[in-house]
């Protein structure tokens, strides 16, 4: 079993920066592919960014191509999402999730393991 835990969100105005952190604890994740997810109210939890096991891949939904960066670091066991020149758009509950599969998978059905999630507010 992997419990993952995520942090660093919180409120930021339009154009802002944060970086959320996920810590995976139960068992080591460098065998895992790893994704992050966001779901805005009252609308379906969508795809935001996944990496392979061993962070040489990555790949990100086109609403966040060139403003979010995902990283991966197998020795502390965790698994980062940079978030820069935020839009109010990007409101929502990020969660962090891992998968058993060898590719980078963008589906949430792929994922085994979840965290509880972090909120990230964008005011404009």
């Amino acid at each position: 079993q992997v419990q993952l835990v995520e942090s660093g969100g919180g409120s930021v105005q339009a154009g802002g920066s944060l970086r959320l952190s996920c810590a995976a604890s139960g068992r080591t994740i460098s065998r895992n592919a790893m994704g992050w997810f966001r779901q805005a109210p009252e609308k379906e939890r969508e795809f935001v960014a996944g990496i392979n096991w061993s962070g040489g891949i990555t790949y990100y939904a086109d609403s966040v191509k060139g403003r979010f960066t995902i990283s991966k670091d197998n020795a502390k066991n965790t698994v980062d999402l940079q978030m820069n020149t935020l839009k109010p758009e990007d409101t929502g509950v990020y969660y962090c999730a891992a998968a058993t599969t060898t590719w980078v998978p963008s589906q949430q059905y792929d994922y085994d393991y979840w965290g509880q999630g972090t909120q990230v507010t964008v005011s404009s």
